[in-house]
């Protein structure tokens, strides 16, 4: 082996002795094309904003569903606390009512033939959950 040192003009590789200038992924000579480092902060701030967007909207979702979860739990406590001596049936509209006591009771009484202090219409779904109607 050849212990002598190449000028730094020449491209050769010490490992394999090999002329390789054609082969690197970069200009190896003074005549190559200027590399410049693509501006990759722009592209970040528009990232980031994007996934700032992306978050907030995915997060104002999940406090929606989180509401509406907390409401039908809220109504299903209210309803199923309510004193009935039937056994609801499943797809029927039932109304939910306050005495003048304080206790709640379920009836099937529409509110617009009685007198009671109305709470809302409730309808029993398949998964034994109470959804409001009115």
């Amino acid at each position: 082996m050849n212990n002598t040192k190449k000028t730094d003009d020449i491209v050769f590789n010490e490992e394999t002795q090999k002329y390789d200038a054609a082969l690197k992924s970069y200009a190896t000579n003074v005549g190559a094309p200027v590399i410049t480092p693509t501006d990759t902060i722009a592209w970040k701030n528009r990232s980031i904003n994007k996934l700032n967007h992306k978050v907030q909207t995915r997060y104002q979702e999940i406090k929606e569903q989180y509401e509406q979860l907390m409401k039908e739990f809220e109504y299903n406590k209210l309803i199923y606390d309510a004193k009935f001596t039937f056994e609801p049936v499943i797809g029927d509209t039932y109304h939910l009512y306050k005495r003048d006591n304080g206790e709640t009771f379920l009836s099937i009484i529409a509110p617009n033939q009685c007198s009671f202090n109305s709470l809302g219409s409730f309808r029993l779904n398949a998964d034994q959950l109470w959804e409001k109607v009115m």
